[in-house]
């Protein structure tokens, strides 16, 4: 895997009412380490309505992942299978308290690919929202490139 590389983040939400779910898919580029057997992401993500670009840092291993986003944006949360983590997400409109109960996380890697499949439970202000499922799909920019040409 290159350092630079090209981040497909989709994000899935199954409520009861609602069997299809909403799917949310943004493509950005980014770079990409390893270090002590952890794999980190570092990305820029442009919100509608923001002035400033969130920084967003996403450190995963088996059966953990973290993200950390910083800028008008705030929040770590941390995915940990088979257990419940409880975190505030600080937004310009106010803070939110969230609940993360991870049931599952997948990770397959290739010499110049990985993903990782997250399914979660979330919680706002200790009530159930919706099941939810991130699909995190990282590629070397040079095997992107390739498939273009």
């Amino acid at each position: 895997m290159t350092k630079d590389v090209l981040i497909s983040l989709c994000g899935l939400q199954f409520e009861q009412a609602d069997a299809d779910g909403g799917q949310i898919e943004t493509i950005m580029t980014g770079s990409y380490y390893e270090k002590n057997g952890s794999h980190y992401l570092l990305f820029e993500e442009v919100m509608e309505g923001l002035d400033e670009p969130v920084k967003n840092k996403i450190r995963f291993k088996e059966h953990s992942l973290e993200l950390t986003r910083s800028g008008a944006v705030n929040v770590h949360m941390i995915f940990e299978e088979n257990r419940k983590n409880m975190t505030s997400y600080h937004t310009p409109y106010g803070s939110i308290l969230i609940g993360i109960n991870t049931r599952k996380i997948h990770i397959t890697q290739e010499s110049d690919r990985i993903e990782v499949d997250v399914d979660y439970a979330l919680d706002v202000n200790y009530e159930y929202l919706a099941d939810c499922r991130i699909v995190l799909n990282i590629r070397s920019r040079g095997s992107v490139d390739k498939l273009i040409m």
